[in-house]
């Protein structure tokens, strides 16, 4: 019966130690190690002679992104298969780790209790997806084909602008609105916190949801993109 090799990269002990826990039980599975941040991840896998199998990663490590770790795992050992276990949802953070190589994306919300078992169901051809992690893809899918201009569109004498302005005003949350515009006027991070009685780490939540949303990288790249499509107000 042939057995997988496992190497985790996280950073939080526990989670490090549940994850052993469950690939040790697994008659299916080996672990391999771990590393806590992503220069251990990237020495191990420079050093290493044993091709892994999976890569089990979070992506907010203390020293960087696993994403990079997913890159390095991919680009060496090309059958090597990133499943992330990570507290980030948004799609910006998602849709950047299957490109990078990830086969499957799990929120740490809703980490199943055998992660064991959903290892050895990836390796069998499944694509493991947390239900809201799969909807908020699908959303973001959407709203993308919706901006993209259909066909007729230029004989009808429509503008890409407007067919967004019709069909995706509701792409940004009222409080995700209410971020871009206050990021618009030039305000900080822990300003708008204060402003609209949130936390730093709620506010960087929204941007990073509104700069998936929008596409962006950037506080300047939102704030034109939002212009270009009507969402805020030409300056002047």
């Amino acid at each position: 019966m042939r057995r997988w090799g496992v190497l985790v990269v996280e950073d939080d002990s526990r989670a490090r130690a549940f994850f052993e826990a469950s690939v040790q039980r697994s008659p299916r599975l080996f672990w391999l190690g771990s590393a806590g941040t992503v220069q251990e991840a990237r020495g191990w896998l420079a050093r290493t002679t044993t091709i892994p199998d999976v890569l089990l990663v979070d992506l907010g490590m203390p020293d960087g992104t696993g994403l990079d770790v997913i890159r390095d795992a991919v680009a060496r050992f090309p059958g090597c298969e990133p499943l992330v276990v990570s507290v980030f949802g948004d799609e910006e953070n998602v849709l950047a780790s299957i490109e990078a190589g990830a086969v499957g994306y799990i929120h740490k919300d809703a980490a199943p209790e055998d992660i064991a078992q959903t290892i050895v169901e990836m390796k069998a051809g499944a694509s493991p997806i947390s239900p809201m992690i799969a909807r908020r893809v699908l959303a973001k899918y959407r709203s993308l084909q919706s901006a993209s201009p259909g066909p007729g569109m230029a004989a009808a004498g429509a503008t890409p602008e407007a067919a967004f302005d019709e069909n995706e005003r509701g792409l940004l949350s009222a409080r995700e609105h209410e971020v871009l515009t206050l990021i618009a006027r030039g305000f900080s991070y822990a300003e708008i916190a204060r402003l609209k009685g949130l936390s730093v780490h709620t506010v960087q939540t929204h941007i990073k949801n509104l700069y998936g949303k929008l596409a962006v990288h950037s506080k300047s790249e939102a704030v034109f993109e939002a212009t270009r499509l009507g969402l805020l107000p030409h300056p002047g």
